[in-house]
């Protein structure tokens, strides 16, 4: 009896070592402009070709700019990335979406949508965040870069095989409760650490639910417990939003897919190396409150107190709290905040933009925030206006930016200054993370609405009907 993550994994093994990595085939490498240079300069210096370049898509997200993308970018070292990336793509005869291509964004936005990520796959991408296209079915890891070259010289890669994990969340989620919390819910009790060595299956009630964009954030923040990856088997809800995209199978190899993909689930009799179990209705709408992931709580609760610490666990508390100007027993609601970021490959998606209009509809931003709304891709931006989300933004008082990472981290334009808070949806809250001195808390898109429109941190059902 095999689990979910077995079955893909022995599909790819090409050999194995005894007492050793397993060679695994990888059936899709994305490739950004960060972490691939040194990558490509490796294949020059043994003057060897991509193997299987059909495989491998580049597209620059990390250095672009949300604004004015038809001029050149003024940042000398992204436009050297950027620039770079497009150089070597063209040398090695790679799919290559620029700045402004429709097919751009984030790559782990563009992936899912334009059926690029299908079940069964191995997928690698030098960018931790490779975890979020687990929520297909697939297996997705981050890689380093010297792995970034190895896949690209031979499309396999060497990895030990990691154990199995499976986390269940039963019954239904409450009103305002979204994958967002589920995720940063799952964090706040196992920590930053609590997967580590495992790939997570997420199952249960609560997670067959899920929107298929739910379910990409869900395993977009796997990563952030320490996992390797994140998986959901593949279902109807899976094979609904795939269907008839850009690149997936169409008419009898698309018949000939699905009944492959209906075999994409955990035997009932299988075992994991560690079973853990959460009910949906314990989850409330969540906000971090620290310096890591784990450190949230629910939205009307109040950060922990340093009774029971250890005395390194406690310093380490207490050096959180103070960079971010908190302290313990302290409740979060009402607080002032000066930035709000709905975006990144954790919450850019179309259903998040959707549900941000859907709360700040008929308000208006509040005059102390700065909101930066960016699309995971020109795909989302289309749905936008489409939608005519972008008339309903608009008249609260809300700019869309153009597609990129943006704020998720400080390597574009979009850095929060020094001391301002930011109620951002992105997937870490680290010092820095979103510019120097900058303070984060994680939060799904409907708190970071309610926090818009309110100009300090606001449970977001007080606005849902």
């Amino acid at each position: 009896m095999n689990t979910l993550f077995d079955k893909i994994w022995d599909a790819h093994v090409v050999t194995s070592v005894n007492d050793g990595p397993t060679q695994l085939y990888i059936d899709r490498l994305y490739c950004h402009e960060v972490t691939s240079p040194q990558a490509f300069d490796g294949l020059r210096l043994r003057g060897i070709k991509c193997f299987r370049p059909e495989k491998i898509y580049c597209m620059p997200d990390h250095n672009t700019p949300t604004h004015d993308q038809d001029k050149p970018i003024e940042d000398p070292i992204s436009k050297a990335q950027v620039d770079t990336l497009e150089k070597n793509a063209k040398e090695f005869g790679l799919t290559h979406y620029g700045m402004l291509n429709k097919r751009n964004g984030i790559i782990h936005v563009v992936g899912p949508e334009r059926g690029l990520t299908l079940p069964g796959m191995t997928i690698v991408c030098g960018d931790s965040h490779t975890s979020t296209h687990g929520a297909m079915g697939a297996i997705a890891f981050g890689i380093g870069t010297s792995e970034v070259e190895m896949v690209m010289a031979s499309q396999c890669i060497l990895q030990t095989k990691p154990k199995t994990m499976r986390i269940s969340v039963e019954g239904k989620l409450s009103k305002g409760v979204t994958a967002k919390d589920m995720a940063l819910y799952m964090m706040s009790k196992l920590t930053t650490a609590g997967a580590t060595g495992y790939f997570i299956e997420y199952a249960g009630e609560a997670v067959r639910a899920l929107s298929m964009e739910g379910r990409l954030t869900l395993c977009n923040l796997s990563i952030e417990m320490g996992a390797r990856g994140g998986m959901i088997a593949p279902d109807e809800v899976t094979f609904e939003y795939i269907k008839g995209r850009e690149n997936t199978p169409k008419g009898e190899a698309w018949e000939k897919a699905l009944a492959y993909w209906r075999t994409l689930k955990t035997d009932v009799d299988a075992t994991f190396d560690k079973e853990i179990k959460f009910e949906a209705a314990d989850i409330e709408p969540m906000i971090t409150y620290g310096t890591n992931p784990g450190m949230g709580m629910g939205i009307t609760q109040h950060i922990p107190m340093t009774l029971g610490m250890g005395e390194a666990e406690k310093v380490s508390f207490l050096k959180s709290l103070d960079y971010m100007g908190f302290q313990p027993g302290e409740v979060l609601l009402g607080k002032k905040v000066d930035y709000v970021f709905l975006g990144a490959c954790t919450n850019g998606r179309i259903e998040d933009f959707r549900v941000f209009a859907s709360l700040v509809k008929g308000y208006k931003k509040a005059d102390n925030i700065t909101a930066w709304l960016v699309p995971g891709s020109w795909m989302v931006d289309e749905q936008i206006r489409e939608e005519g989300l972008d008339k309903v933004l608009a008249d609260a008082g809300f700019e869309i930016r153009q597609p990129g990472c943006s704020a998720c981290l400080a390597m574009n334009d979009d850095k929060v200054p020094a001391g301002k808070y930011a109620v951002s949806t992105s997937n870490r809250n680290f010092e820095g993370r979103q510019g120097p001195g900058s303070r984060t808390l994680l939060a799904s898109p409907l708190v970071a609405a309610a926090a818009a429109i309110t100009g300090v941190i606001t449970d977001p059902r007080e606005f849902i009907k």
